[in-house]
């Protein structure tokens, strides 16, 4: 083989015939979900119905947060200059990093490093979180996944721990999280509770993802919104207008049931 050969174990594609991780894809259309496919190409496996009804659920949780995360602010404001659908989505890809975004990630690495300690030092669960807690502030580092702006009680976080109790998914990366916001409370007098990227870093480690792949999940689920917010815009808005992220009245529908 010549250095500019290589190889790939994803898609193989042939004159009539497409396939994805060793399943023709024309027979997967039509029989298996989106968050199944989403597996498929990250794992190399097929998710079981229960796994692939916990990552469609992550999915929808992040599809949208609003007009005030970076994400969408990036994209409207190039939008707004007529920049066209994919450079607009594009600006608010690049925008998930680190600080937005980038909190599913290091609370995974959080829950990894106590589960460490359980496993390896047969610590308890909330020893472990108490260890990191106070590791974490003698250095004034922030735990990302805990604590929220404005939801006190994040009711996307007590959905998807219900609905990964009633998958099945819900094991040891859960209870160690829901020691940690005890542990938080005890050692800071502070309510801060699991938020939504810190409930989809428990899960994600449940399901044993590599935290390299976190960011990946709020990206996947958040191309929509930003498509939907970035046609509202050219098709609402004057151009070139100065975007304020407070500055927005909410005027659509209210109450809505399934």
């Amino acid at each position: 083989m010549s250095d500019l050969k290589w190889k790939t174990a994803i898609t193989k594609v042939e004159p009539n015939k497409l396939t994805i991780r060793g399943y023709a894809l024309d027979e997967l259309m039509g029989q298996v979900s989106y968050a199944q496919m989403v597996h498929l190409l990250l794992k190399g496996e097929m998710a079981s119905e229960k796994v692939s009804q916990m990552i469609e659920a992550i999915l929808v949780s992040s599809v949208d947060h609003g007009t005030t995360p970076p994400s969408v602010l990036s994209a409207l404001t190039v939008a707004s200059t007529g920049a066209p659908l994919n450079a607009s989505v594009a600006a608010g890809i690049l925008s998930i990093s680190k600080f937005h975004g980038g909190a599913i990630e290091d609370c995974m690495h959080i829950l990894r490093q106590a589960m460490e300690l359980v496993k390896a030092e047969d610590q308890k669960p909330g020893n472990a979180a108490a260890h990191i807690i106070n590791e974490y502030r003698s250095i004034k580092r922030r735990l990302s996944g805990f604590g929220h702006r404005l939801h006190t009680d994040d009711p996307r976080t007590k959905k998807l721990f219900a609905l990964s109790r009633e998958y099945g998914i819900a094991g040891e990366y859960v209870l160690l999280a829901e020691a940690f916001v005890q542990q938080l409370k005890t050692i800071t007098g502070k309510n801060l509770p699991l938020n939504v990227d810190g409930a989809i870093a428990a899960l994600l480690c449940e399901m044993d993802f590599d935290p390299v792949l976190a960011n990946a999940f709020f990206m996947i689920a958040r191309i929509p919104g930003l498509v939907a917010h970035i046609y509202e815009e050219k098709t609402r808005q004057k151009p070139m207008r100065k975007i304020h992220p407070t500055d927005v009245e909410y005027d659509g529908a209210e109450g809505k049931q399934l």
